[in-house]
């Protein structure tokens, strides 16, 4: 009996042991989770490869908004208080406008450009300006974008004039308010609430966020990316340098392994992500239109005219960033 109790005993103090070596890290995203959106499974890919590799560590994800709010987030990893999260860079533009390029019209116009970026000195700016905040990129990811509305298809600038609109981050909503479009700001996670109670009448979002979030539901017309997309956004998973480096040699390569496979998921799945926007709007009766080459070229005149040249001459470096972003073939 007392062997039975003994082994017990020295049974339960290995198991504490393992479960004390265990390291768990908390990721945080606003996007909902098990429903497909591919920013929600990037995080879960690398959960679930953390896991696999068997280095004492272990991600648990928040989704949905439920650890911190949208906007929150970039200031809860820098200060330690988030292990990891993902959102759109831009929305950290309040506290380092240079992130704003991440998020400018025009800049990136399609996939295969966006792929080109990743390696371009455009980013290595913008990384070292992430790095110099005491975060680090585990994954690279860049989505395309929609416009939509209640009213009308949009197209060319014109028909954004007198519409109230949600924009994707400062640079956007200065070129929709030069186009003649009233601003309302919020995360894409309210955009279905802020057009069920009136308070949008039009808006622009990833592709991702317009099938997660139903704006199907909402609106009459979407402009679906295509080949002349000015709206690409800077998405990837970040992680505070502060608890990378408190990981064992091990655990590091196994996050930013994960980190690549979870990327490589994401470039195989970016157009696809697009063309189930437009599947799924088509399916709810929504008419679906693309800007024309005559369009794209008229978004970017009013762009360069407001959100370019504001960027260029209000943010430190901004001309260069601009540039740089401008010379990747």
């Amino acid at each position: 009996m007392r062997r039975g109790i003994l082994y017990g005993l020295i049974a339960a103090t290995a198991f504490v042991g393992v479960a004390e070596a265990q390291t768990t890290l908390r990721a945080s995203h606003q996007w909902p989770t098990g429903k497909g959106d591919v920013r929600d499974e990037m995080v879960q890919i690398i959960a679930r490869e953390v896991e696999k590799a068997n280095v004492g560590l272990a991600i648990q994800v928040f989704g949905n908004a439920s650890l911190f709010k949208p906007n929150d987030q970039w200031g809860a990893l820098t200060r330690g208080q988030l292990d990891m999260s993902a959102f759109p860079l831009d929305y950290a533009s309040g506290r380092i406008p240079q992130f704003s390029a991440t998020l400018m019209p025009g800049l990136v116009r399609n996939h295969e450009r966006a792929q080109r970026m990743n390696d371009s000195d455009f980013m290595q700016d913008i990384k070292k300006l992430i790095e110099d905040e005491g975060v680090i990129v585990v994954s690279d990811a860049w989505l395309a974008g929609a416009f939509a509305s209640k009213k009308g298809c949009i197209t060319s600038p014109d028909t954004i004039k007198g519409q109230v609109t949600r924009a994707a981050g400062p640079a956007f909503e200065q070129m929709l308010a030069a186009a003649g479009a009233s601003i309302s700001s919020m995360p894409s996670s309210e955009i279905y609430t802020g057009m069920q109670t009136g308070v949008l009448d039009a808006t622009n979002t990833s592709s991702g966020s317009f099938v997660s979030y139903r704006l199907y539901e909402q609106v009459k017309c979407l402009t679906a990316p295509g080949e002349n997309a000015i709206w690409f956004m800077y998405e990837p998973i970040l992680m505070a340098k502060s608890s990378f480096d408190k990981l064992t040699p091990e655990q590091q390569k196994a996050l930013m392994d994960a980190g690549q496979v979870a990327e490589d998921f994401f470039v195989e799945e970016a157009q696809k992500i697009d063309q189930e926007m437009i599947d799924v709007f088509k399916q709810n009766n929504v008419e679906v239109v693309e800007m024309s080459k005559e369009d794209y070229d008229a978004w970017l005149k009013v762009a360069q005219e407001s959100s370019y040249k504001h960027f260029s001459e209000n943010v430190p470096g901004g001309k260069e960033l601009i540039e740089k972003a401008l010379a990747v073939e």
